[in-house]
């Protein structure tokens, strides 16, 4: 019979999916996202111990003292074990697709119970969903939606949603059809008939479908860590793959005491909203007697509910007031606490080197988080921007198909690691295996099995497409999948017991050191000619963080470095990797800052270190990003200044009364000759840091037949009467309103509008994407001229006047009182591609991220600081 390919058609609608409906996707991912992230704040928040006291109230409130008790010890003993953050995030994934689960399930519930056609398609696609092994949902997940917290949302929402609908539907079907025939009878409507009978009635059966779709959530949430899920399901997985049996067990309790609560709270919850639960509780404290009415005392909800915000309030009072600054020592604030996704997979030198990177960042000031992933998890992750680093890829063997595959969504940081080899080892007292050929009839031996590592390393598919057929062994041997750590167990009992066995390995590995193994030689060239090890980025990165793109570009280890923190993590212990990656790095002083130079970061502090510069500046984008830079610079010698946005007038006003010490963006000898004139006294003239500026209005180059500012007479109609200003202070309006516009007789057919620079920027980016005409205020240099094309209207009467000089102003008393600065500031100079290349970054950064913006810049040009603010040693 001709094969079926019913795989190939479903990857093509996924396929098609992901393509026509990306859009849809990305919407899903970030409500899922908000969704998460707010749980996980509200959960993450509090003191461990006082969020498991506020878990008890509820459990007090819905089943009673002894319940209560349990519940905060097995919450303290979570604690104890250090799996809290991770239980806080499974749970909030739970609640997220729990509830967005029962949002969806009841409803469809309803509609099966009241029409038997939607029933009858339903049950077909409920049988699915409920039967389909629950990693397979994990894998259009990762496709639709990468790696992380959404595609284990999703799919635990497909996985959990089943029981939710059939018993909404089955306990409605079962309500009494003679109540439903007495309230049709006394016209009650079918709404009312739903609510006020059917439901209440339904609802203990509907709650026992809320508590399984909630008990379905959680197992499938512990499976989403395998995609980068987080939580107590990254645990499980971790232990899985490393045959860790104390983590394994303290992730695994975690999740059965996390289960039990939400199975007996969700249980208990029917006898808290349906009235004859509440009847049936009522009895139950009537009947209990002596002690056993304290035990059976359950308080009322507005005393529970006190007692949560009580609870609660205490929590946020000490997340405010008592605040851990403890914390890993950042050496060098490169990072300004940026935020880096790094993805591993458990191989002993990506741990090694991934936690050894984990240090490095947290000490030149980044936040890296990290997450553990299989191969193809990882790689997917990366192309899709969900994980923006890692240190292990093999190229251009071992994960050759991932590359090809995903290479145009990756960038490539380079080789830190060479001379590596992939190969079957065998112990050395197996004789007369010393090459893959010997292997050939010696199957019996070795039990017919090679021990393999994970399904998805690229070795192993180099071992079944390749080296086995290769060499004829493909009948004779199978090829065992599980983990790199099965794998070493196995060898580990097998040499114990001088056993025959053969294992996928590679070089460099510890394994060499421990025991007397030999490496078969590989005569056919089947595993290729090895590998370097290269650290791989997302698409973009090298962009975003060009400072860590560049340390990974000149990253290398030696063999024995990398043994030896190979080694010092085993010391370690498991949990205790990164305890190990320092005391590796005490061992090896100065390594730190060999690999990851800090550069301006760890520039000497000036003379003049703890001086309170304040400096002014304008809304403009000139003046925003060298203001910044200069706050910048100042704070890496050891400054604090201080800075503040004022317009025009009141700059010149504060600066001549000293209130404001110094400011970069003084435009002279003509856009601000009138200011300069009245307050000059004053104040004092440092010098220019940019030269060959203009004052112009500027038209879109689509606005044809104006060429120069006399070309704007009799167009009033096109421009609608109006020029777009800037600030009404400046210079540049003055001289448009008073001079400007009389020397072209342009003051009685248009208008200049007052406002503010962003929103003059805002009418010229709306007018030229409808390519409407449009007249703006502008100036060189400015990024717009970058971003649009525009045509600076000729002034043939120069009534703009000569051109400006960008200059340095400051108070009278500004050289005598920083007198380290005045000397940076005298011989300070940007070029119009610096200054160009500086306002992008900012505006790249967005709102609100001016000095995020700024500080990559710093990052993209290495030594400007020390350029711009030279301190002698």
């Amino acid at each position: 019979m001709p094969r079926l390919e019913l795989g190939s058609w479903i990857q093509s609608g996924v396929d098609f999916l992901r393509d026509h409906f990306e859009w849809l996707f990305d919407f899903i991912a970030k409500v899922v996202q908000g969704m998460y992230d707010g749980v996980h704040d509200v959960l993450a928040a509090p003191d461990p111990l006082l969020l498991a006291g506020i878990l008890a109230v509820l459990a007090w409130w819905l089943r009673g003292l002894v319940p209560a008790v349990l519940a905060f010890a097995g919450f303290a003993l979570i604690d104890s074990i250090q799996q809290w953050d991770e239980a806080m995030e499974t749970l909030s994934l739970v609640l997220v697709a729990g509830a967005i689960t029962i949002v969806l399930a009841v409803p469809l519930g309803i509609w099966a119970s009241r029409n038997r056609a939607v029933s009858a398609v339903l049950r077909p696609v409920l049988d699915f969903m409920q039967t389909m092994p629950a990693f397979v949902y994990l894998i259009p997940g990762i496709f639709f939606f990468g790696v992380g917290v959404v595609p284990g949302v999703i799919a635990t929402i497909v996985f959990s949603m089943p029981p939710g609908v059939r018993m909404t539907e089955l306990g409605i079907r079962q309500v009494d059809a003679e109540l439903v025939e007495a309230a049709d009878a006394f016209g009650t409507t079918p709404r009312r008939t739903l609510l006020r009978v059917q439901l209440p009635l339904a609802l203990p059966t509907i709650m026992a479908g809320v508590n399984q779709a909630i008990m379905l959530a959680l197992s499938m949430v512990v499976i989403a860590g395998m995609v980068g899920g987080g939580g107590l399901g990254s645990s499980v997985f971790e232990a899985i793959s490393s045959v860790d049996v104390a983590l394994g067990f303290e992730g695994g309790i975690a999740v059965v005491i996390l289960a039990m609560y939400l199975d007996r709270m969700t249980g208990a919850l029917n006898q808290r909203v349906s009235p004859l639960g509440r009847r049936a509780l009522a009895k139950q404290a009537a009947r209990a007697t002596g002690g056993l009415k304290v035990l059976h005392w359950r308080p009322a909800t507005s005393v529970a509910m006190v007692g949560v915000v009580v609870l609660a309030l205490v929590a946020g009072g000490l997340n405010i007031f008592g605040g851990d600054d403890s914390g890993q020592k950042v050496t060098a604030d490169v990072g300004k606490g940026r935020t880096v996704n790094l993805g591993y997979i458990n191989w002993d030198e990506g741990v090694a080197s991934t936690y050894l990177w984990k240090e490095i960042l947290e000490q030149r000031g980044f936040k890296p988080k990290l997450q553990t992933y299989d191969v193809g998890a990882l790689f997917t992750g990366m192309a899709a921007g969900d994980v923006d680093m890692q240190t292990d890829a093999w190229l251009p063997a071992t994960h050759a198909s991932y590359w090809k595959q995903y290479k145009n969504q990756l960038e490539d940081l380079g080789t830190w690691y060479d001379k590596t080899s992939l190969e079957v080892a065998v112990p050395s007292y197996v004789k007369g295996v010393k090459t893959l050929d010997d292997l050939k009839g010696k199957g019996g031996t070795f039990k017919g099995k090679i021990i393999g590592i994970e399904p998805g390393a690229g070795e192993m598919k180099l071992m079944k497409d390749k080296v086995l057929p290769d060499y004829d062994l493909n009948g004779e041997y199978n090829l065992v999948k599980g983990s790199t750590a099965g794998m070493l167990s196995q060898l580990e009992r097998s040499y114990a017991k001088k056993e025959p066995v053969a294992v996928t390995l590679w070089s460099p590995h510890w394994a060499y050191s421990k025991y007397k193994l030999t490496k078969l030689e590989d005569p056919k060239g089947a595993f290729g000619k090895g590998d370097g090890i290269h650290a791989i980025a997302r698409k973009g990165f090298s962009a975003k963080e060009p400072q860590i793109a560049q340390w990974m570009k000149d990253f290398k280890l030696s063999e024995k470095q990398l043994t030896s923190l190979e080694a010092a993590i085993q010391d370690a212990g498991k949990g205790k990797q990164q305890d190990g990656v320092r005391a590796w790095l005490k061992q090896n002083p100065g390594l730190v800052d060999k690999l990851a130079p800090a550069g301006d970061a760890g520039a000497k502090k000036g003379k003049q270190a703890g001086a309170a510069p304040r400096i002014g500046y304008f809304p403009w984008d000139e003046d925003v990003a060298t203001t910044y830079l200069w706050k910048n610079v100042l704070e890496k010698r050891g400054y604090k200044p201080s800075i503040k946005q004022y317009d025009v007038g009141s700059m010149f006003t504060g600066m001549s009364a000293g209130q404001i010490d110094v400011e970069f963006d003084g435009w002279l000898p003509n856009a601000q000759k009138q200011y300069w004139d009245r307050y000059k006294k004053n104040l004092v003239d440092i010098g220019p840091w940019y030269d060959k500026t203009s004052l112009e209005i500027a038209v879109p180059s689509y606005v044809k037949d104006v060429k120069s500012l006399a070309d704007l007479k009799g167009k009033a109609g096109m421009f609608k009467g109006k020029i777009i200003g800037i600030e009404p202070g400046t210079g540049e309006m003055q001289l448009l309103n008073s001079k400007v516009l009389k020397a072209y007789g342009l003051d009685k057919e248009y208008q200049v509008t007052n406002n503010a620079s962003p929103a003059m920027l805002a009418q010229l980016q709306r007018s030229y994407a409808k390519k409407e005409p449009v007249a703006v205020v502008l100036w060189t240099p400015h990024w717009a001229y970058n971003k649009y094309e525009l045509t600076k209207l000729a002034d043939p009467k120069k009534a703009f006047g000569a051109n400006n000089e960008i200059r340095s102003l400051g108070h009278k008393s500004f050289p005598d009182k920083f007198p380290e600065f005045h000397g940076w500031l005298k011989n300070w100079h940007m070029t119009e591609q610096e200054l160009a290349s500086l306002e992008q970054s900012v505006q790249e950064a967005g709102k609100g991220n001016v000095e995020e913006g700024v500080q990559k810049w710093i990052d993209a040009h290495p030594g400007i600081v020390d350029k711009m603010a030279p301190v002698k040693s």
